[in-house]
């Protein structure tokens, strides 16, 4: 005999089914087909085609199968993932208007993240966060940080001198310095300070929570309300420990900030800056307003550390494989530099480091998926129907790695970015087109990690050779470029040796702490 309960449960998921079938016929009078993708089942659709892990390389076959459109349905939640620059441009660009919303992400909200921006509905608290950090990272003001991302990557060159098998860590160490000094004047001297440790965990947990498919309540939101005491319910205990962890990173430096300036007058840094001007502010202005500053302070790791300690690590990897590159661009700042270090004025004679930067954000891009759009309203695009609320998501890895832009896309090669004079080239699709992100959503603190990209690569490579670690045997370790799955990618650990090119390289980096 069939129970009541599994009567009345699938009387609901038949009139919801229902319900969404005449719902979307309303909204597609043109009987348009939705675009092509694998076939799913009823109610369920395509959850169990859902990838969970490196999504971007499955997506990247199913192009080959379907074309550069591909359509999921979760259980009635749309996904349409973008395979091909033409694509992005045309809805993230062109159609910004109705492609700049993010899609709600559940998991994100139970684990703290409600001060990361990039998160955010496309709206009015969106665009007050965007325009407040904008005013300390757009590119017309971003040479005020220069003298601080120098010192950073001059302190990173003494500290590989003294432990280079720690390179990982300490590129991460290098960055966090930078963001702590310019967001709140902290002098972060060791990755086991307590500010820094702190938002380190907070990143993770963001590569985590923001991975599509990885959490069910990201597609089925009704699920934030099963309690952690439920079994299977390990998610939700995760989500209230990152919870308590992210009121830690977001409140505690600002805290600090703002006693120090009852104390002393404040240094020059944006925290100190914005709560300043929280004095005028009416009783209604300066709660919202100290809550856009206190954000914005704890976005500016989020906005630039991570995604250039992804880089940074590619750069390494791709130094090990490619020794000529290595050269070449070796060769380049010797020319130019003369035997000093080098300073953010040499940027633009230094054309094979420009291109070298491109070539790796190109070659493993920070995050492969990008961040997720949504569909505001239902759309129609080359004769498909796009339902209102689609999560829709550009392929950047695909992008990135299209031969018909970028010629044997999975070799590292900075040339494909310069003319035979050995210049830029104008008439390439420049990676940081996609890397940073689409449209309106464009990744904020794009400036802020491109300059950190030229300086650290710029420092590293005029003074020390990079080579892959050696074996038991004294044989060189056969590298493979692999990297991890999340929302945020880093190449997989490994090994290898980094070597003062010469002597006089060598004081170089010990006398870099003096050096104006």
């Amino acid at each position: 005999m069939i129970q009541p309960t599994f009567l009345l449960v699938g009387a609901f998921f038949v009139s919801w089914y229902l319900q969404r079938h005449f719902a979307r016929r309303k909204e597609n009078p043109a009987g348009l087909p939705l675009p092509p993708g694998p076939k799913g089942y009823p109610i369920i659709g395509n959850i169990l085609n859902l990838p969970t892990w490196k999504a971007w390389q499955v997506y990247d076959e199913w192009f080959k199968i379907y074309g550069d459109m591909v359509y999921l349905d979760v259980m009635g939640q749309g996904l349409l993932i973008l395979g091909s620059q033409r694509r992005t441009y045309d809805l993230f660009e062109k159609r910004s208007s109705n492609y700049s919303d993010r899609p709600g992400m559940p998991m994100l909200g139970l684990m703290g993240y409600d001060y990361v921006m990039g998160v955010y509905p496309y709206g009015s608290w969106w665009r007050r966060h965007r325009r407040a950090f904008h005013d300390f990272f757009h590119p017309n003001v971003i040479a005020r940080h220069g003298p601080i991302q120098t010192a950073t990557s001059r302190a990173f060159l003494r500290n590989l001198l003294e432990s280079p098998e720690d390179f990982f860590s300490l590129i991460r160490l290098a960055f966090a310095s930078t963001v702590m000094k310019i967001a709140y004047g902290l002098d972060v001297k060791e990755m086991n300070d307590p500010y820094v440790s702190n938002v380190e965990k907070a990143m993770h947990g963001l590569s985590e929570g923001g991975d599509p498919g990885k959490f069910l309540v990201n597609l089925l939101p009704s699920m934030k309300h099963i309690p952690s005491w439920f079994p299977g319910a390990s998610w939700k205990r995760m989500a209230e420990s990152f919870a308590a962890l992210n009121k830690k990173v977001a409140d505690a430096p600002f805290e600090l900030v703002k006693k120090q300036i009852v104390r002393v007058p404040p240094p020059s840094i944006f925290s100190s800056t914005l709560i300043e001007g929280l004095a005028d502010r009416t009783d209604l202005n300066r709660e919202e307003e100290e809550r856009i500053s206190r954000d914005i302070c704890a976005l500016a790791y989020f906005a630039g550390a991570d995604t250039t300690v992804s880089s940074v690590q590619s750069f390494f990897l791709a130094m090990c494989l490619y020794q000529e590159v290595q050269k070449k661009a070796q060769a380049e700042l010797d020319n130019v530099l003369k035997g000093r270090l080098p300073e953010f004025k040499d940027r633009p004679f230094l054309p094979y480091i420009n291109a070298l930067i491109m070539e790796t954000l190109r070659w493993q891009p920070i995050a492969p998926l990008g961040v997720p759009h949504m569909a505001t309203n239902s759309d129609s695009y080359g004769g498909f129907f796009i339902p209102k609320g689609t999560i829709v998501m550009g392929n950047i890895w695909t992008i990135l790695h299209d031969p018909e832009n970028y010629d044997k896309p999975e070799e590292y090669n900075p040339e494909r970015f310069l003319t035979k004079d050995g210049k830029l080239k104008s008439d390439v699709y420049i990676p940081g087109t996609a890397a940073f992100g689409f449209g309106r959503r464009v990744c904020a603190g794009r400036f802020l990690s491109d300059t950190s990209l030229f300086s650290t690569i710029a420092h590293v490579l005029s003074v020390y050779d990079i080579r892959p670690g050696l074996d038991d045997d004294g044989r060189e370790i056969q590298i493979k470029p692999e990297i991890t799955s999340g929302a945020i990618s880093y190449p997989v650990p490994f090994k290898c040796r980094i070597i003062p090119r010469s002597k006089a390289a060598e004081n170089l980096i010990r006398e870099s702490e003096f050096i104006d």
